[in-house]
């Protein structure tokens, strides 16, 4: 098992994020990195994703992340695909930050890029403002892995899905990540039998 890991956001912990981060300075740039990690991504990947990896050939946005190996951690690039709210936050704003020239997704007023050290502090301001406990820049991403490891099933997938949507190398590496539910174990035993 993994060291101390980052907690799975609730239900209700997100609205609290989302809530905050509806208006105030950068809101959408903020509000757009919320969302990434809630796509899996790490610190490292929201830092380095360009806009070229989230637009298509026509330069609007896409219906996936195109999450270049250069982007990411130990060269796991891969396709995510977005849900309306991320999809809705990024066409809003790319318009909102047009004249900004450089290529990062998720810039800063002084520099054309966060550090992925810059997007974890972030994270950890932004929860402690919150009052949560024992979250960090990674809860989004283990939210994310857990709940598409809890709904794949429904959809038709395998977690084999779920690994590549995290863009492990193991499947081992991805059932880490994934919270256990004792009330979902005995629902499952009692629907077998």
């Amino acid at each position: 098992m993994l060291g101390k890991q980052a907690k799975v956001l609730s239900d209700q912990q997100i609205k609290a994020v989302l809530g905050s981060l509806q208006s105030g300075r950068n809101a959408l740039r903020n509000r757009v990195m919320f969302l990434l990690t809630l796509h899996g991504l790490r610190a490292v990947e929201v830092a380095n994703i360009e806009i070229s990896m989230v637009v298509d050939a026509e330069k609007k946005v896409g219906e996936e992340i195109r999450l270049e190996n250069k982007a990411c951690k130990m060269l796991s690039g891969r396709v995510i695909y977005m849900n309306k709210m991320l999809k809705d936050a990024l066409v809003q704003y790319l318009e909102e930050r047009k004249n900004n020239p450089s290529k990062y997704l998720v810039v800063t007023e002084r520099s054309e890029k966060f550090s992925a050290n810059a997007v974890a502090v972030f994270f950890q301001r932004l929860y402690r403002r919150l009052g949560f406990q024992g979250v960090s820049s990674h809860s989004g991403r283990r939210t994310f892995i857990t709940k598409a490891a809890r709904k794949i099933s429904l959809v038709g997938g395998s977690l084999r899905d779920v690994q590549l949507l995290a863009g492990h190398a193991s499947l081992n590496s991805t059932q880490l990540y994934v919270l256990h539910d004792v009330d979902a174990q005995r629902k499952v035993v009692q629907a077998i039998y």
